[in-house]
């Protein structure tokens, strides 16, 4: 992922979590339908764009408890989105990165 791609996501949860916090509806609604959504769609995070829209789009939300439920449904998505960009592309299971300081140790 791009800095700013990544920049831009911690920003967005940065918000979501602030306003979630706060308990600003109107802030929620706006930050998770149209900024979500957009960074979701740059990034091709497209089942977060996809959650982002049928949240306000397929059904009226019975209530503020269940908005925020699938607000906190959504922030998820995000957290998992990010721990999926944060992982190391070059990753190998050869045992743990301190092994080599240990054969390097060893060495001198």
């Amino acid at each position: 992922m791009t800095n700013s791609m990544s920049l831009g996501l911690d920003e967005l949860l940065d918000d979501l979590q602030q306003a979630r916090w706060s308990g600003d509806l109107g802030k929620l609604a706006l930050i998770a339908y149209c900024d979500v959504r957009c960074w979701a769609r740059q990034a091709g995070e497209f089942g977060v764009a996809e959650r982002s829209t049928t949240m306000f789009t397929e059904q009226p939300h019975s209530s503020r408890e269940a908005f925020l439920d699938q607000i906190d449904q959504l922030i998820g998505e995000l957290l998992r989105a990010r721990a999926r960009r944060l992982e190391p592309a070059s990753f190998t299971p050869h045992g743990p990165p301190h092994d080599v300081f240990a054969n390097a140790a060893s060495a001198a």
